[in-house]
């Protein structure tokens, strides 16, 4: 009996060894994630992006053979610095409420003459694929870098997008029963080696909405927010979320007014 107790105790104390050195090894990596962003910090390959995003912005382009100088982010015509921290908003001149990519689609269809499905097409870039919403994206977003987000939601439209953000975040089914929730509603969860960022918790939301877009060190590419979302569906195995959708700039208002306060901190550097 005592050699029972022994033993028992023996692969207690093993058991709990083995889990300190599980934690131990996930914490030793994800520091060593962490380190391999600070090195690639001082020369984020965004930048490429950036300018090449600037470059299109003063291009003149479409049926009107005019740039994007002139389009109104939410701020005034033109006014680029600080424009992504208070989107998504309200505009008067379309009664809806834009996120940066879909005002972007606004303003090449209103100011440059395209068709909306001329706007809205190949939204996200890839491998030996470089396409102008990516970088236009990565530039006027640089242009917040350092500032405080500061989404409004006082419209009543706003405060409506921000309910059915709320409501989608919530929302479980797919063949998983899975929602933005499952991953992002508790603390302390991962995937593999990833934290997953508790988007109920408002330093989490802070951070993590703070630092998209991004540059993706494993696919080589920017990724807009709107990209996220859609990568998030589709490993939800919901139906696959339309660009610029309503539900789509919904789900970004919820998730960026609860960001409010942060400091905006992109084009940054993910996995």
């Amino acid at each position: 009996m005592k050699r029972t107790r022994r033993t028992a105790s023996v692969l207690c104390l093993l058991g709990a060894f083995g889990a300190a050195a599980a934690i131990a090894q996930q914490r030793s990596a994800v520091e060593e994630i962490e380190r391999y962003r600070a090195a690639l910090s001082d020369g984020n390959p965004a930048e490429l992006w950036e300018a090449r995003g600037e470059a299109l912005w003063k291009e003149k382009r479409g049926p009107k053979n005019a740039s994007l100088e002139r389009c109104d982010l939410g701020l005034g015509p033109g006014i680029v610095k600080g424009a992504y921290t208070v989107l998504p908003r309200y505009f008067a001149d379309t009664d809806k409420v834009e996120d940066l990519e879909s005002r972007l689609v606004t303003c090449m269809v209103s100011l440059q003459g395209l068709t909306p499905e001329q706007a809205k097409k190949d939204p996200f870039g890839g491998p030996g694929k470089k396409v102008p919403m990516d970088a236009l994206v990565a530039y006027v977003a640089s242009e917040s870098r350092g500032m405080k987000m500061n989404v409004a939601a006082s419209h009543p439209k706003e405060r409506e997008a921000y309910e059915l953000g709320k409501t989608i975040f919530f929302y479980r089914g797919g063949t998983h029963d899975f929602g933005c929730v499952t991953c992002h509603g508790a603390d302390a969860k991962r995937i593999r080696l990833q934290d997953l960022p508790n988007l109920t918790a408002t330093a989490d939301a802070q951070r993590a909405y703070g630092g998209w877009p991004a540059y993706r060190v494993s696919q080589g590419e920017v990724r807009s927010f709107q990209w996220r979302l859609n990568d998030c569906f589709r490993q939800q195995r919901f139906p696959e979320l339309e660009f610029v959708s309503p539900a789509s700039i919904a789900l970004t208002m919820y998730l960026a007014k609860n960001a409010n306060g942060g400091v905006f901190d992109a084009p940054s550097i993910k996995r």
